[in-house]
Parts: structure tokens; C-alpha cells; sequence
């Protein structure tokens, strides 16, 4: 599946995004209010992922944000169970504040709603995670609550909230 925007394209991993990924995913900014990615971010974890994604799972869709030919983020829908799955995303420092992110996830929940025939996309997103939040909201996810102590990041335990958007 590829999808052209004006700004960006979202296509599946390839083989050859492991650099761009890692240049682009090694970033305090990204790893502070991110769940599961690592800091840092070494080629190693790139090439681990790249090669994860060259044969994708029916549980999750992940695609690379390409900006100018470049993996400079991704957005995905894991967890799939049935009729519900959980949407994510992140983007290089340098793309943050256009747009970008809230335009792809609004795609990605399109897609999981329409092609993967989903009723609930959630996300779990960090408290202090005033962006994300703000990307969830402008695509129709509402806050459904707080998840008391429900993440945990360098040995720190930490409040998520709960977002979801139903069809």
C-alpha cells in the first residue's frame, strides 16, 4: 500500500531505510514521550526493525512516513485483536509543528477502519504529551481517561491516558 500526499508519502518499510530511520529516530525530544522506542537509537535497533517490517504480521500495519525519499517517521496500527488495534506514530524533529503527523495518523485510521475493518482504534499516549494528545483530537479520538501508573520508562512509573476513536 502507498499513499502520496502533497507533503509526504506513506509506503511499507524497505530494505535501505535503516540509516534515515536511525538518523531520524535518535532524538531525546522523540524518546521522552514515547513508549517503546529506545534511546539511544543505534543502527543496530534500525536494522532489527527494517527487517521486522520487510514481512509484516496481520496483526499490525506499519508504514514509513517518507519524506524526500527519506524513512522520517512512520505511523502503524498494532495490537490488532479482532476489531480493535492501536494506532502510533512519530516524526523527525525537524517535521514537527506542520501537520505532517496529524495528516498520517488521520490516513492510518482511515485505513484501520475502512480496510481492516476495525471498530476501536486507541492510543495509550504519556500524560505530559500535549502533541500527541493535540494529533488524537484533530482526528476525532476522544479522551476516554487516565490510566493510573499504567507506563513505565527508565525504571519510572508514570500516568498514560486513554484516547479511542469508534466507528
Amino acid at each position: 500500500m502507498i499513499i502520496k500526499t502533497k507533503r509526504f508519502t506513506l509506503r511499507p518499510f524497505r530494505k535501505g531505510d535503516e540509516r534515515s530511520h536511525q538518523k531520524n529516530i535518535n532524538d531525546k525530544a522523540i524518546y521522552k514521550y514515547t513508549l517503546r522506542i529506545p534511546y539511544p537509537y543505534t543502527m543496530q535497533h534500525a536494522k532489527k526493525w527494517v527487517k521486522l517490517n520487510l514481512s509484516p504480521s496481520k496483526k499490525q500495519c506499519r508504514l514509513v512516513i517518507d519524506i524526500e525519499d527519506e524513512a522520517a517517521g512512520s505511523v502503524s496500527i498494532e495490537n490488532m485483536d479482532g476489531f480493535k488495534g492501536e494506532i502510533g506514530y512519530w516524526l523527525a524533529k525537524k517535521y514537527w509543528n506542520k501537520g505532517i503527523v496529524t495528516q498520517a495518523a488521520g490516513i492510518m485510521a482511515k485505513i484501520g477502519f475502512k480496510k481492516l475493518k476495525l471498530k476501536r482504534i486507541y492510543a495509550n499516549i504519556h500524560h505530559n504529551n500535549k502533541s500527541s494528545a493535540r494529533v488524537l483530537e484533530k482526528n476525532g479520538f476522544l479522551k476516554e481517561g487516565l490510566l493510573k501508573k499504567a507506563g513505565l520508562k527508565k525504571g519510572k512509573v508514570f500516568d498514560v491516558f486513554m484516547y479511542a476513536k469508534v466507528k
